[in-house]
């Protein structure tokens, strides 16, 4: 049974949906996230991207490559699941699980670790994901949610 934090994240995601999205979008969002980790002197890298191509990425000071393969392997999550990277961390903890082979996953690709969002467009579905790496899991996942919601607010 899901626990209160998981349905606060589900509603997010149900909530966090776009009317459309392209490459000037990609930017915004991205210049936003660069914005507010900047205000909180965030050491994150922030990457915004298809399955196929990188839409906008920034490595901010303090950050390391480490964060780099964090975030591909957090936005692998959204891909594979069509959920957050928290979603899926928070259901996995729960169910005494990771990712991993017993699930079909290699770790070398896959993190469930919170810090990536999907974009998802309302009667399309996922298309991209948003994701941001260098915080704890929860603060990663809460600078996009964040961003997201002030997004939409004034589009």
């Amino acid at each position: 049974m899901a626990n209160e934090l998981e349905d606060q994240v589900a509603g997010q995601e149900k909530k966090l949906v776009l009317g459309r999205f392209d490459e000037t979008d990609a930017w915004d969002i991205g210049q936003r996230l660069v914005d507010r980790a900047r205000a909180l002197d965030a050491p994150v890298v922030i990457d915004i991207r298809t399955p196929s191509r990188t839409l906008f990425h920034a490595a901010l000071p303090g950050s390391a490559p480490d964060n780099d393969m964090w975030a591909r392997r957090k936005s692998n999550v959204v891909f594979h699941f069509h959920r957050s990277s928290y979603a899926i961390e928070l259901e996995h903890r729960r169910k005494g699980r990771t990712i991993g082979p017993e699930i079909g996953l290699n770790l070398t690709d896959y993190a469930d670790h919170g810090g990536s969002f999907p974009v998802r467009i309302k009667h399309v579905g996922v298309v991209a994901a948003i994701t941001v790496s260098g915080l704890a899991s929860k603060d990663d996942h809460g600078l996009i949610v964040d961003v997201l919601t002030d997004f939409l607010k004034e589009g």
